[in-house]
């Protein structure tokens, strides 16, 4: 294979046009464009949480969603291209039912955060979130597979499940939203359990 990204400084976007890989030119603020910058941001934000320390079977599985998530990027920058498999969007779903089995019973909201490790995880599941919410007018103009919604709809759900167990096996509770736990003294009430509230 030849080099594909020979210059990276093109000026070719000064204008406020970019190119997709079907040669066709857009606006650097359409909303598939907008889309595709949503998805590199969550790939990269997968890529932060893979520095940290991981077990094993959960920094397999991030590593396979990067793949996944180029995948991805590739049916939002061709018009009309399909590359994610659906075999991914089960992928995740398989996983998923794993890991959730191992974790306690939840019966109430939690807050983000917990471990350094947890809370990376959880930006990366609103930053999915959000990119989910980019490709859903794509999707209902047909202009991506509708392949697309679901798998990032699955990997949100999966981000949720990793940051419970990465505190989980960090030996961090998770913390329960306790609405009006702040007093007037500006503390909180203790939310902090091993097990959520029935």
């Amino acid at each position: 294979m030849g080099h594909r990204l020979s210059s990276i400084t093109t000026r070719t976007g000064d204008s406020g046009l970019t190119g997709l890989a079907d040669g066709s030119r857009v606006s650097k603020d359409s909303p598939r464009i907008v889309a595709m910058g949503d998805v590199d941001e969550l790939n990269s934000m997968l890529g932060l949480l893979l520095c940290e320390t991981l077990p094993s079977e959960i920094e397999q599985s991030i590593l396979a969603a990067q793949h996944e998530l180029f995948d991805l990027g590739g049916e939002l920058a061709i018009p009309g291209h399909l590359a994610l498999r659906e075999s991914a969007v089960a992928r995740l779903e398989a996983h998923s039912t794993v890991l959730n089995a191992r974790l306690l019973p939840l019966r109430d909201f939690i807050l983000p955060g917990g471990s350094r490790a947890a809370a990376v995880a959880h930006l990366a599941r609103t930053i999915c979130r959000r990119a989910e919410r980019a490709v859903i007018g794509l999707v209902r103009e047909r202009a991506v597979s509708s392949t697309v919604g679901i798998y990032l709809n699955r990997l949100s759900d999966y981000l949720f499940i990793v940051a419970r167990a990465l505190n989980q096996a960090g030996g961090v509770p998770d913390v329960l939203w306790n609405p009006g736990a702040i007093g007037s003294s500006g503390t909180s009430a203790d939310a902090t359990t091993d097990t959520p509230a029935a």
